[in-house]
């Protein structure tokens, strides 16, 4: 089995805000319809809470941080599922059953695995 890391791309909307109950929920299902797949899973809090660290020149070199997001998008890396398939066609056809499939995107990338 393969290892994939399935990114969600969606409005960057506070996941713990009761208007986002519903949508929410169809992530529950989609967990607990893969529960054998996923080996980890977690919800981003918005991107206005995210520091960007940056170190100037090489390692040593001066650290550096911004507040709020990487970059503005429509769109922003708002979850993450680590899931077991056996190929790429398989974690594809797990991802597509993810909401943000349906209103956003999602990246499916495999992992190279640690020796």
């Amino acid at each position: 089995m393969t290892q994939y890391l399935v990114l969600t791309y969606t409005a960057d909307v506070d996941w713990t805000a009761p208007e986002q109950a519903g949508e929410l929920s169809e992530y529950q299902k989609f967990g607990i319809d893969h529960a054998a797949q996923i080996q980890a899973a977690a919800v981003l809090h918005p991107t206005s809470t995210a520091t960007v660290v940056r170190v100037e020149g090489a390692r040593g070199g001066q650290v550096v941080t911004t507040d709020g997001p990487y970059a503005e998008t429509k769109e922003a890396l708002t979850g993450y599922y680590l899931v077991e398939a056996e190929n790429l066609e398989e974690a594809i056809a797990i991802a597509s059953e993810l909401p943000a499939a349906w209103n956003g995107a999602v990246e499916v990338r495999p992992v190279i695995q640690a020796r």
